[in-house]
């Protein structure tokens, strides 16, 4: 649904403008750096700093640098703790890892983005930097792929014209055809296999999670390293397990 101009509230929408450029690559940002992310006015950038640091959410680390405080995790607690998806899958996420010894993953689509909503990792090393609310691009992953298998095909047209298919390693899948016929195989399958699309050895698989109107709200991961195991092995032993779980997931929500 589009929502006017004159029914949103601009000095929202600039707050969590502010708050949207602090990333991993940007933890300290300065006022300038910050105004020129968000096209604002430095005067205005200040404001809406002052304001955050009132409300405890920033705080000035020196030369008109600004870095995020611990009290933001507390908007995505809230998400977390009242979310149905989460609280559901964590128990079975842990006993997926518990089966496998592989990590596990759970994730939604946000725009063009996937989103980590909640991840368990498991005992051995393995270095995926992603907790939750990381970001990261829905075409090279399994989940991703997952998600973008449920979504109508207008949205994935919209997205390939928006986004396109940029390579991440030399494995990734740029061609719009072939992305497009590995999208109709993952809804025949009713899974998907990624490896070092998105990381160099890295490989993970993914199914979906289901609400009570059948709909597609979340995708199940479990990935390794290619180093652990091969992806003849993933699909053979891994999988089999993690589309069972995301289907006692599915049902537990409903479906």
């Amino acid at each position: 649904m589009q929502i006017g101009a004159q029914d949103r509230i601009q000095s929202i929408e600039r707050g969590f403008a502010v708050l949207l450029v602090f990333d991993a690559e940007r933890r300290n940002p300065s006022l300038i750096e910050i105004a020129k992310a968000t096209q604002l006015s430095r005067p205005a950038v200040r404001r809406i700093l002052l304001t955050l640091q009132h409300l405890g959410y920033v705080r000035p680390t020196g030369g008109s640098h600004w870095e995020l405080t611990p009290r933001v995790l507390t908007i995505g607690q809230h998400f977390t703790t009242s979310s149905a998806v989460v609280a559901v899958s964590e128990p079975h996420m842990s006993r997926l890892v518990e089966e496998t010894q592989e990590s596990a993953s759970l994730s939604a689509m946000d725009g063009s983005d996937v989103v980590y909503l909640a991840r368990v990792p498991a005992k051995h090393v393995l270095n995926i930097n992603a907790t939750a609310g990381t970001r990261v691009s829905a075409h090279a992953t399994s989940m991703g792929r997952v998600l973008l298998a449920a979504q109508p095909p207008e949205f994935v047209e919209q997205y390939l014209a928006e986004h396109g298919l940029r390579p991440l390693t030399r494995h990734t899948v740029t061609n719009p055809d072939q992305f497009r016929n590995t999208l109709a195989r993952v809804r025949e399958r009713g899974w998907s296999l990624v490896s070092e699309e998105r990381e160099i050895g890295l490989i993970a698989a993914s199914a979906p999670i289901r609400n009570h109107t059948g709909q597609v709200i979340a995708a199940l991961s479990s990935s390794t390293s290619t180093g652990r195991m091969s992806p003849e092995r993933v699909e053979r032993d891994l999988v089999p397990v993690l589309v069972r779980i995301a289907d006692e997931i599915s049902e537990e929500l409903g479906a």
